[in-house]
């Protein structure tokens, strides 16, 4: 699924990216600065959110207390823990409406 963060307290103003299970892919920032931010955009593109997290969470840039790349990690962070909750929700929702129903046998059963 693709995601659209707004950080906050950067010169970028968006970051756009796919997330693939737990890899990330296509990663855009929008404003900051443009060399650094096309370099990693690269080195992170196919990093895991853990890994992103390990490389990139609490950088800070000049006196901010956070930067491009540490918004990267939170937003990466949330889209991913937010899709564990709907995924978790819709496993729970079928299991209980399977639980109503009686499990079936027969011929038509394929494993």
């Amino acid at each position: 699924m693709s995601y659209i963060f707004k950080p906050q307290h950067t010169c970028s103003n968006k970051i756009r990216f796919k997330l693939d299970g737990e890899i990330i892919k296509n990663i855009e920032f929008t404003g900051g600065c443009n060399g650094n931010l096309k370099a990693l955009q690269q080195l992170l593109d196919g990093m895991t959110v853990s890994e992103i997290e390990e490389h990139c969470l609490g950088i800070s840039c000049g006196p901010r207390p956070t930067s491009c790349v540490d918004q990267l990690a939170i937003a990466v962070r949330l889209a991913y823990d937010e899709e564990q909750r709907e995924l978790s929700a819709s496993i729970n929702s079928s299991e209980s409406a399977e639980d109503d129903k009686p499990a079936e046998f027969g011929e038509s059963l394929i494993m």
